[in-house]
């Protein structure tokens, strides 16, 4: 393998090319899709100029990497010190993910980053030796990970009387749902993204025209696989059945759109979004934990 570092879009379309591969040579290996990958980029962060490490195989395919990315201004619930994904083709030896792994920290330490957390699979062996090895330790929690065979979706429920659902292809004109007041436009940074299309953006409004829930379905055409990121109901708006409504549209609108399967994650102290999820079919297929620890040059 052999180094090379790529920034900005150029780092998410190979992160994309990356796990797009990882997911075409096995169906649950890897904890990412590339979709999650690109659902990050549609907010400016300040790892986002900054070089990411990726490894290349003698024909210009990556084969791993190792992202970090910074979600300090409190947007995720998860990560509250910069975070790393370390990706590798499924087929990697335990050799090869200790050294992605202890160049991949290095690089991190030479960007000014003394601590880092992760999520790790657990029942990853290899890759939580290899982790604990080097000092880190297991903070929490991470995420439910669940999958939907698209052909045994639900149907879609009915919608609460007094909202509508609407797309973002039908109401681009207006400014994206997702912007914070002051803050950069959402929409302008998602059609970037090779995989974002606003039919899958969904919103539902109120009689005001008011969002009063959202969910974002990505279709990935490269492995047939359909990712839900993010969802969202608001507080005054909940217990309407409004995040049912939103998560059986997409999902039929991936399905029609040519996904074979689905997934979405959720925390494991959020029983209402796991009761949710399996009352729809998704199926709980691994759970990771947040793992954590400090970085110095090798």
């Amino acid at each position: 393998m052999r180094e090379g570092l790529r920034s900005g879009l150029d780092y998410v379309n190979t992160a994309t090319d990356l796990l797009q591969r990882v997911r075409s040579a096995h169906q649950t290996k890897g904890l990412f899709e590339a979709a999650e990958i690109q659902f990050w980029w549609s907010k400016p962060r300040r790892t986002d100029t900054i070089d990411q490490l990726f490894w290349f195989d003698d024909n210009g395919r990556p084969v791993a990497a190792v992202l970090v990315n910074d979600f300090g201004d409190g947007s995720s619930l998860l990560y509250e010190d910069p975070m790393i994904v370390v990706t590798v083709m499924p087929d990697a030896s335990s050799d090869d993910v200790a050294h992605v792994v202890d160049r991949g920290l290095a690089h991190v330490a030479g960007l000014g980053i003394e601590a880092v957390e992760l999520e790790v699979d657990q029942v990853d062996e290899t890759m939580r030796s290899v982790l604990f090895d080097r000092g880190f330790e297991v903070k929490g929690d991470g995420l439910v990970e669940c999958w939907l065979d698209a052909a045994a979706r639900p149907a879609v429920t009915d919608l609460a009387e007094g909202y509508r659902l609407v797309s973002r292809q039908q109401v681009d004109s207006t400014p994206h749902h997702m912007n914070q007041p002051g803050g950069p436009d959402r929409a302008s940074r998602l059609n970037q993204l090779s995989l974002y299309r606003s039919d899958l953006d969904l919103l539902i409004v109120d009689n005001e025209d008011s969002p009063a829930g959202y969910g974002m379905f990505w279709y990935d055409p490269v492995t047939a696989t359909g990712v839900v990121e993010p969802m969202r109901t608001l507080d005054e708006h909940q217990q309407r059945g409004l995040a049912r409504h939103i998560l059986t549209s997409g999902v039929d609108r991936l399905a029609v759109a040519g996904a074979k399967r689905i997934s979405i994650g959720y925390e494991p102290d959020n029983p209402a979004s796991g009761h949710l999820y399996r009352s729809l079919g998704f199926e709980p297929h691994r759970q990771t934990d947040l793992v954590a620890g400090r970085v110095q040059p090798i």
